[in-house]
């Protein structure tokens, strides 16, 4: 059981370091991502070397950097101040309208991109800087955004969902037909969550519609900021291209998975620096001594997220090494609980591993053997597929939280730990409650 203790100290060392000790949440996952590696045995300084390596190229490290810089540059070229003029015309008037267009098109884009850190970049580069110019403070704008980008996990078809239907444990219990129709009832009981802390969130905030004093005429908004509308063309394409029958005809063409070859993390950022490069053109530097001054200026907001991402997934890595999810899977398959009671262990099992693990890593690691346990116990197999992936939703809710929270902290300039508390009473301790009521067959799918 060498993993399960060495994922109960990598989780102590960081709540203690941020919560405690108060202190940054990047040296807390350095000093988690240490205190791993004396439990993979005498390979502890070749696993660390592998383990970091990995995390150093891993593309959403890349592209967590690309969507800060990419916030930066928007706000410095004024192009985000067009945009939100033009959206706050548009419904300004109504309180707390930012925060439910951001939830919303968190819903939305969750139906179709499925990835979590997709979702809260494309959706927090308009919706943070706006909520926070209707007077929601920041962390409370990041916290909104990263715990909707849970919803891409909760509708079909996310790579989570095939993941473990595809597995080896899953898959003779499950076809992926029958899982469809049930995921995506699941997935509006997560949406109506989300609607309600969205209600509470406005509700204890200073949020108030904007007076028509402050709000630019529609037309004149429309004529400075129409151009601005392109980011949310651009950012159609590389999800056009991956998706559907654009996805299968390119991917014939091309005789290779366009899926797998353009990576919708990756481009996503880039058409937007592209775009907002383009739409801010009048205000970039005009020299090469001012383009170094733009980008040392925007250096401080890559610090903590940059650090925090690169050791979060080495952390990861390196609980891998230790065997977790094996010694997880033996675990639950020794256990001898009522129903209730073991849904809420499994779902206290997933979050805690989707915690420093993305959700896909999840399902793959404690997910399948979740799912199995359940159907062991009496649960019907679509609904603890659904509880399971309900559970795993929850991989930006929780200490220290996945790839989504830093992206959404690294747009809205805010350090991570200031969001820790509010992802855990809002987003992952109802989802868990949601997850166990639909495997007990209270909440019907």
């Amino acid at each position: 059981m060498i993993g399960i203790w060495a994922l109960g100290a990598y989780l102590a060392v960081i709540l203690l370091w941020t919560t405690l000790i108060k202190r940054s949440v990047g040296e807390a996952m350095i000093l988690g991502f240490l205190v791993v590696l004396p439990f993979t045995g005498a390979a502890a300084a070749q696993t660390g070397w592998t383990a970091l390596s990995t995390a150093v190229t891993d593309e959403i490290v890349y592209a967590t950097m690309a969507f800060v810089f990419m916030g930066y540059l928007l706000d410095k070229t004024g192009v985000l101040d067009r945009l939100i003029d033009l959206l706050n015309s548009l419904i300004g008037g109504v309180k707390g309208g930012p925060a439910w267009v951001s939830t919303v098109a968190s819903a939305g884009l969750g139906g179709v991109v499925h990835n979590q850190a997709a979702i809260a970049a494309t959706v927090g580069s308009v919706t943070i800087p706006w909520m926070e110019k209707s007077r929601l403070d920041k962390p409370s704008a990041a916290t909104l955004v990263a715990g909707n980008a849970g919803m891409g996990i909760t509708f079909p078809f996310s790579a989570s969902m095939f993941v473990l239907v595809g597995s080896a444990t899953v898959g003779p219990l499950l076809d992926v037909n029958d899982l469809v129709l049930p995921l995506l009832i699941g997935g509006l009981w997560c949406f109506l969550h989300r609607l309600i802390v969205t209600w509470l969130l406005i509700h204890k905030s200073g949020m108030a519609p904007l007076d028509a004093a402050h709000r630019l005429p529609v037309g004149a908004a429309f004529g400075r900021g129409w151009a601005t509308m392109l980011l949310f063309v651009v950012v159609a394409i590389p999800l056009v291209i991956t998706s559907g029958a654009v996805a299968a005809a390119l991917s014939d063409w091309s005789g290779g998975d366009i899926t797998k070859s353009v990576s919708v993390i990756v481009w996503i950022p880039v058409v937007l620096i592209i775009t907002g490069a383009f739409l801010g053109r009048k205000q970039l530097p005009g020299s090469g001594r001012a383009w170094w001054a733009l980008l040392q200026n925007s250096a401080p907001r890559f610090g903590v997220v940059g650090v925090t991402v690169v050791f979060a997934f080495a952390g990861a890595n390196a609980l891998a090494a230790t065997g977790l999810p094996q010694q997880m899977t033996a675990l639950l398959n020794q256990m001898n609980l009522p129903l209730w009671l073991l849904a809420i262990l499994i779902g206290l099992i997933v979050i805690a591993v989707a915690a420093p693990l993305s959700s896909t890593a999840t399902m793959a690691a404690v997910g399948t053997v979740g799912v199995a346990t359940l159907v062991a116990a009496g649960v019907p197999a679509t609904t603890a597929a659904v509880a399971v992936l309900v559970f795993s939703s929850c991989e930006a809710a929780v200490p220290p939280g996945g790839a989504p929270l830093y992206v959404a902290c690294g747009i809205a300039d805010v350090d991570p730990v200031k969001t820790f508390a509010r992802l855990l009473t809002h987003y992952a301790l109802p989802l868990l409650a949601i997850g166990v009521l639909i495997a007990v067959g209270v909440l019907p799918i």
